[in-house]
């Protein structure tokens, strides 16, 4: 217990009417943060709708004014002011920062590595934890994608040191689509395959003098025909998959061929 006394001996004898003075400090930042924050609120629903955004970004900014000013009102209160608690305060803040922030210190160094290593690079199509998209950008602590959705998911680079990461294209303008055919397992196998071959090789998507594979397996509910052709650019691999689907649905129908059905599971 001593020792705990004495490795805290920067803070000053507080009485009660120091302790009352930090609560209401505490409280008069917090009444002003959701005071900020109303007013904010309501001059961006007043304004007009293209400078919304611009204004809802001081929100948080604000915020973080209002939260340093607290902080250097209250440590006079609670510090003698003096060279020997000021180092010895600098001292213990610089690791209560350093245990919060070992997270982003992991970040800083994974980007680094991923900079070195480049796993990948602007322009890529690469699958993080489930979330697939385009990499915008690559920033010191995370990298940013943008999924077929038009939704940007930022992602920190500590994700290199625990998930696996999916590149799709690998510095390349193309990449590999794989369209999918679910159908009955009455028929004849190897004219669908031709058929299907023949679809990807008319394709105004296709990369030229590229090898079309067309794969079947069979399951319990009929047989899986998976398509892989090679996209002319990565950024149509979507419209080229759909393309392959409906010319492919249509060819399939003129044949006589039924799709596999799966019945559906019943649900309370």
């Amino acid at each position: 217990m001593g020792d705990a006394v004495h490795s805290l001996k920067f803070l000053r004898e507080l009485v009660w009417q120091d302790l009352l003075l930090v609560l209401a400090i505490f409280i008069v930042s917090r009444f002003l943060v959701i005071f900020l924050r109303w007013i904010i609120g309501r001059v961006a629903e007043q304004a007009h709708a293209d400078t919304r955004l611009a204004i809802l970004r001081w929100a948080p900014v604000a915020r973080l004014i209002i939260e340093i000013a607290t902080i250097v009102m209250i440590i006079p209160i609670l510090v003698e002011p003096n060279f020997q608690d000021t180092v010895a305060l600098l001292a213990t803040m610089s690791l209560l920062l350093a245990f919060a922030f070992k997270d982003y210190g992991s970040c800083l160094i994974a980007g680094l590595v991923t900079i070195i290593e480049t796993p990948y690079q602007p322009g890529d199509w690469i699958e993080v934890d489930g979330a697939y998209g385009e990499v915008k950008s690559i920033g010191m602590r995370a990298v940013h994608i943008v999924t077929a959705d038009d939704t940007e998911v930022i992602i920190p680079h500590s994700r290199l040191w625990s998930s696996s990461i999916h590149n799709a294209s690998s510095g390349q303008r193309s990449l590999l689509c794989v369209t999918l055919f679910h159908l009955d397992p009455n028929h004849n196998a190897a004219l669908v395959r031709q058929h299907l071959a023949e679809i990807a090789q008319s394709s105004t998507y296709i990369k030229p003098d590229t090898k079309v594979t067309v794969i079947a397996m069979e399951k319990p509910w009929g047989t899986l025909y998976r398509l892989k052709a090679y996209v002319k650019e990565s950024r149509d691999q979507f419209l080229m998959i759909t393309d392959l689907t409906v010319r492919g649905k249509e060819v399939l129908r003129n044949m006589g061929i039924r799709f596999a059905q799966v019945p559906f599971a019943e649900t309370k």
